[in-house]
């Protein structure tokens, strides 16, 4: 592993002076869950990590609003655990606790995982062309190996699938992230964060230079609405999502009110299936409504030499994650 200066920041304008000077390769730590396996595989190479735990983030608030404000170093088991989620945001705390390990979840953080990088082998692999890694070098996950890869989101230029669970369940729920960085303080709606690969795969997410996310508020709970998240993998625990739905949906008289959709595992960031949304809302809670929603989710999906089993994969993920919310919703 390369080696690299360290430091604590104390709070947030210190944590960007230290990231911005020197004109050094910087990034940030907390949980580290990411960042350390990458700096000991050579696919990242900081010259200076700025510690972030010092820093006054660990908080989680009910604004008068309504909505949940999120401090960006509550961890995933933490926040998984937290009332006002349990209560107001099961589906969140349901795609926590699907995801990784207790012991990554006790370290990982909420602003960590949103800028959780992909778990893709050829990226993983600094003998591999990767552009997500090295821009221009060609992409080995195309001819290669791809059973893990993204159908939906794509480019010539990567199909590498986002890992999180949790940024699937907030594409559902909806948020907003608060950024702080040289230039100020900015807001920016959790489904335009992070980029699709394009022709710049290695360009990821919204964030500027020597900036961090602070907080993530979620938006006000859908009245009535019952939730279901489920992830579909390989085997039972510590495994990325082969296909995973999450699902909010509030139902009246039969007949779907309010429609939420996100799928993950088949994308190439937290996928909102926003025509699906559109095409549920007004039709009868029945299994006809889920099918139709399905199809139009995954109409666009690219499937590639190994993956193509994940069409049908994601198909009964979506209606058995709809089936499940809905019973919620009516039950509620």
């Amino acid at each position: 592993m390369r080696t690299f200066a360290f430091s604590a920041a104390e709070n947030v304008d210190q944590a960007i002076i230290a990231c911005e000077s020197n004109n050094a390769e910087a990034s940030y730590i907390a949980g580290g869950t990411t960042l350390i396996d990458l700096v000991k595989l050579d696919v990242m190479r900081p010259e200076r990590v700025i510690d972030l735990n010092r820093l006054p983030l660990k908080e989680v608030e009910r604004l008068d609003d309504g909505r949940l404000r999120i401090g960006a170093l509550v961890s995933n088991t933490d926040l998984a655990h937290h009332p006002l989620v349990t209560q107001h945001y099961p589906l969140l705390s349901q795609a926590l606790l699907a995801g990784a390990s207790t012991q990554l979840r006790n370290m990982a953080t909420t602003a960590g995982n949103i800028m959780q990088r992909t778990r893709c082998p050829y990226f993983r692999d600094v003998a591999a062309a990767c552009n997500k890694r090295d821009p221009g070098s060609g992409c080995d996950a195309l001819g290669g190996i791809n059973r893990m890869h993204a159908l939906l989101g794509t480019s010539e230029h990567c199909i590498a699938t986002h890992p999180s669970d949790m940024c699937v369940a907030m594409a559902a729920l909806g948020a907003t992230l608060a950024l702080e960085g040289p230039n100020g303080v900015r807001e920016i709606a959790f489904g335009d964060f992070h980029r699709l690969p394009m022709d710049r795969p290695d360009l990821e997410h919204e964030l500027e230079p020597n900036e961090l996310i602070t907080h993530i508020t979620l938006d006000t709970p859908v009245v009535g609405g019952g939730s279901h998240y489920l992830k579909l993998r390989d085997r039972a625990s510590y495994e990325f999502a082969l296909a995973s739905a999450a699902v909010v949906v509030a139902v009246e008289d039969g007949v779907i009110r309010d429609a939420r959709l996100a799928l993950g595992g088949v994308a190439t960031k937290p996928w909102q299936a926003m025509e699906a949304e559109q095409a549920l809302t007004g039709q009868p809670a029945k299994t006809e409504s889920f099918e139709k929603a399905a199809e139009i989710a995954l109409a666009d999906a690219l499937p590639r030499e190994h993956n193509a089993f994940k069409v049908p994969l994601a198909r009964q993920a979506i209606l058995r994650a709809l089936e499940k919310a809905t019973q919620a919703a009516m039950n509620s």
